[in-house]
């Protein structure tokens, strides 16, 4: 029955998320050439806000728990579990003065409006996961960016999204990189919570009434052991999932 009422509400839901991302295309490209980074940043913000709440069409709620006092003065690792492409706005909005930017496959780079033009200029990593040294490099250079700039990095470890909400094994490489280029980087575990619901029968018709639910755990220091670290982060992440 659900996914019989789903097929007129996702049609609706998809004029207003793909009006948001022609309309915020323009407005991105304006922001950024004539009025610099920072207009460019809160035009991003505003587009993923509007994108949470088209989401609302189809009975979307969001949770975003954070209890910690995170600082704004210093490079932030965010590293989270990945359930689907919905797990980015509610980052990007609820950390907007972290600055987040993402490792990202490269094909997310082009033929999206909005979402490729700030991939490609706001200052994430577009990584081609079927060349590792390109991938390593672009990493790389994202963990000096934030290191420099007291940005947030964002990054998956999983590699690719849990379509049932399961957690996958870390793959460590790429979050052993971020924490080389930005030593001085406070790591920031998240788990995320039923997004892969809102995918639950593909990409069409959408899933009603998830309850997509963040919950930022408690920062770690990088005291140079990597691996112990990568293991205790991966912990507090699988240890938030609920599935």
């Amino acid at each position: 029955m659900q996914r019989l009422f789903s097929y007129p509400l996702t049609i609706l839901f998809f004029i207003f998320f793909g009006l948001a991302l022609i309309i915020f295309h323009p407005i991105q490209w304006f922001c950024l050439n004539v009025l610099g980074y920072n207009a460019h940043k809160k035009s991003v913000e505003i587009l993923n806000w509007v994108l949470m709440r088209s989401t609302n069409v189809l009975g979307t709620r969001y949770k975003f728990e954070n209890k910690h006092d995170i600082p704004t003065d210093r490079p932030l690792i965010i590293v989270t579990n990945h359930q689907s492409m919905y797990d980015i706005p509610p980052i990007i909005w609820y950390m907007r003065k972290h600055h987040p930017k993402f490792v990202a496959k490269k094909e997310l780079g082009k033929g999206i409006p909005s979402v490729s033009y700030n991939l490609r200029h706001g200052g994430s990593a577009l990584i081609d996961r079927k060349d590792g040294k390109q991938s390593l490099t672009e990493i790389a250079k994202l963990g000096s960016y934030v290191e420099k700039n007291n940005r947030a990095a964002v990054i998956f470890p999983e590699g690719t999204r849990s379509r049932n909400g399961h957690p996958k094994p870390f793959k460590p490489m790429g979050l052993k990189i971020l924490l080389k280029k930005a030593p001085s980087a406070l790591v920031v575990p998240i788990s995320i919570n039923n997004s892969w619901k809102v995918l639950r029968f593909g990409k069409f018709p959408m899933g009603l009434g998830s309850y997509l639910k963040f919950e930022v755990h408690p920062p770690m220091e990088n005291t140079g052991d990597v691996d112990t670290l990568i293991t205790e982060v991966e912990k507090q992440v699988t240890k938030g999932i609920k599935y």
